[in-house]
């Protein structure tokens, strides 16, 4: 419980703790975004990691003149490149070793198969959107790999959608993160931008989940 309310107080007040790291390390700070961003989306073990309320947080901080905005987007947008890569290439390393179980249920080789023409036809947009879309954008990259998605279509999305979506919540966070309005309800801010992110994931689980009630 202590962790869980220790994790609840950094991802609230994530502007206090990313401020005072910034007067106590200084350009630390940078290897610390680093480190959190390639964790969200290059590790499936920790999607639950900040990734959009920090992005904007850290634009925020940046339009206080407690970082460099250029450094901040060409630092976030390396450690999610990073991460998608080591992801992808996971993916495609574990894909076969793993799926080749016949009578398996969730390691049968048409999954892999599945996957594979999933990504030959919906591969593009599925990396750019999952980009907003929390734990999503975690499994992306190694799903594209699981499916052998070609590396250079994959790469050419993968930056796009990298660039589209630290470019957008980083300016964001540094025009109107500082706004008396915004600034005296971050709190409420990062619970906004949460609910948002996690909204389309939880809106597509609900209609599956209705899908197949109707069904049975």
């Amino acid at each position: 419980m202590e962790l869980l309310a220790w994790f609840w107080d950094v991802v609230v007040r994530l502007d206090v703790h990313l401020a005072e790291f910034v007067a106590e390390h200084g350009v630390w700070v940078y290897a610390l975004l680093f480190g959190i961003v390639f964790c969200e989306t290059g590790l499936v073990v920790t999607p639950f990691l900040p990734g959009d309320s920090l992005l904007f947080v850290g634009g925020a901080v940046a339009g206080a003149g407690d970082m460099n905005i250029v450094a901040l987007m060409a630092t976030l947008v390396a450690a999610a490149l990073c991460g998608d890569n080591v992801n992808y290439w996971v993916g495609r390393w574990l894909g076969p070793k793993v799926f080749h179980y016949e009578k398996s249920r969730f390691f049968n080789p048409a999954h892999l198969q599945r996957a594979h023409a999933f990504y030959e036809k919906h591969g593009g947009k599925t990396i750019i959107l999952a980009r907003f879309v929390p734990i999503v954008r975690t499994y992306v990259p190694f799903v594209a790999g699981v499916g052998a998605m070609p590396y250079l279509r994959y790469l050419a999305f993968c930056v796009a959608g990298a660039l589209i979506w630290v470019v957008s919540l980083t300016l964001l966070g540094y025009w109107f993160g500082n706004q008396p309005i915004v600034r005296n309800n971050l709190t409420a801010v990062i619970l906004l931008i949460v609910a948002v992110s996690v909204s389309p994931g939880l809106i597509a689980w609900l209609r599956s989940r209705a899908r197949a009630t109707a069904k049975s």
